[in-house]
């Protein structure tokens, strides 16, 4: 039967998760071997637990088959599970609970979806998980680039509106390069006004898209890539057909170009997290000092540095705390472990001036994969549009990605801010949801249809698919 397999499952899970424990309780025993302390002692109560609750036989009995009732059997595997809870709290503090939880957690959720004999489904009693675990915040993530129409229809219908805070996504070019094999990454393409002056730059993905824009003041004239140009206005004409005419305005919405040349492929990754730390981010700065390690050791290799960035507000301990790129992640850890929640008072943050220093700067190198995460929760103050945009052009020219993490109690303004920074620099736009069930409330985006994933999941995934 399922269930016996996964009660025997958690004895593993139980027991391997406090082996490491027990051998740090040993060291601290005499050397006869007479002393044991609270670790050994709550690593026997849950062990003993977990065997207890796997004594149910393998196969149904006649007792199962004559009708043994639903209530019966949930009762039994609550009392089962109750007994393991009361070993795990007794050993929380004495060893790393937080994992054997987490384990736990998801086997005791398959259990729970088990029917015994009868009509009713078992349910198990919710295990307590401290908030500041990894793995814990969940997130949903849109691409707005990748649902154009979408997000055209909303701006055409009024939903949102933009510029947000200095940043206008509205007007956009799609740039393809492409060469006989297929899509040619990390080249240049340029938006040119009629006076040659450049108004947007960007570097092909790895799908050999870019994209450019431009705003309601700017005159487009011709896209350039190399010694390549296309015109980007549409000129006048006259369609016999349907009499419809084009506008000399019209702007084209993509351009293609071929190439002989293979693009130029990376092969080491910088990866910034930028984070704000005023009151209001306690959670989330507790989230990133747990989970970093494993994040860093899931997508980490030699090739891939890292580098942890922090931001307040004028009249704060500090504005901005900015730090170099490593390949250290012991280096990388001990940063944030020095971190923690104050200041702030008014809504807005010092946004402007982290992405300024971190996106304008000499930081980054030329010839790497580059993406950043600005994990936040209040917009800029309105004053900044002109050092954000100048922040958020250098990012699209450099071929920085930068994915914004709007965490609780952000408003509309903010969710705008972020997705325009998200669209500019051709990236996803990332934002936590109540499922977790940590920290304040978290506003629903206007997007479409999405998925419910674990934060680390789309912070891995999305390194993992730049490198």
């Amino acid at each position: 039967m399922k269930k016996n397999i996964l009660k025997k499952k958690l004895i593993f899970i139980l027991t391997v998760a406090l082996t490491a424990g027990m051998f740090t309780a040993c060291g601290n025993a005499s050397d006869g071997g007479t002393e044991k302390n609270g670790t050994a002692d709550a690593a026997e109560k849950m062990t003993a637990a977990a065997e207890k609750s796997a004594e149910a036989p393998a196969e149904e009995t006649a007792a199962d088959v004559k009708g043994e009732t639903a209530d019966d059997t949930a009762g039994e595997y609550s009392m089962e599970i109750n007994t393991v809870e009361e070993a795990m709290a007794d050993t929380d503090a004495e060893t790393d609970g937080g994992e054997v939880r987490a384990a736990l957690k998801a086997d005791m959720a398959e259990m729970s979806e088990e029917t015994a004999p009868g009509d009713e489904p078992m349910t198990v009693p919710e295990v307590p998980i401290d908030t500041s675990e990894p793995f814990v915040l969940t997130a949903g993530e849109w691409n707005d680039n990748e649902n154009w129409g979408f997000f055209t229809n909303l701006v055409n219908n009024g939903s949102v509106t933009f510029p947000a805070y200095g940043i206008d996504p509205v007007n956009r070019i799609e740039v393809t390069i492409s060469n006989d094999a297929g899509a040619v990454p990390n080249e240049k393409a340029e938006l040119l006004s009629a006076d040659g002056d450049v108004i947007w730059c960007a570097k092909t993905d790895k799908n050999g898209k870019a994209y450019l824009f431009y705003g309601a003041k700017d005159s487009p004239a011709e896209v350039r890539y190399g010694s390549q140009t296309s015109p980007v206005k549409a000129a006048a004409e006259k369609d016999a057909a349907d009499g419809q005419g084009r506008e000399d305005s019209d702007v084209t919405k993509s351009v293609e170009f071929k190439t002989d040349g293979e693009g130029q492929k990376y092969g080491d990754t910088e990866v910034m997290f930028i984070l704000d730390t005023t009151g209001s981010m306690g959670d989330e700065i507790s989230y990133l000092q747990k989970d970093f390690s494993s994040i860093a050791e899931e997508v980490g290799n030699e090739n891939i540095s890292f580098s942890v960035n922090f931001y307040r507000d004028k009249g704060d301990d500090y504005v901005t705390k900015c730090s170099p790129f490593t390949k250290d992640v012991k280096e990388v850890q001990k940063q944030l472990n020095e971190e923690y929640a104050s200041g702030g008072g008014d809504f807005p943050e010092a946004v402007a001036e982290v992405l300024d220093e971190t996106m304008t700067g000499d930081s980054w190198s030329a010839d790497t994969n580059k993406i950043a995460f600005l994990i936040f929760d209040a917009p800029p103050h309105e004053d900044k549009e002109d050092v954000i945009l100048n922040a958020v052009k250098s990012a699209s020219e450099k071929g920085i990605h930068l994915v914004p993490v709007v965490a609780s109690n952000s408003d509309r303004d903010t969710e705008l801010f972020g997705r325009a920074l998200a669209i500019c620099t051709n990236s996803s736009y990332v934002f936590l949801t109540d499922d977790s069930g940590v920290g304040g409330s978290h506003l629903e985006p206007i997007i479409g249809d999405y998925d419910v994933e674990l934060l680390h999941d789309i912070i891995v995934r999305n390194i993992n698919e730049l490198s």
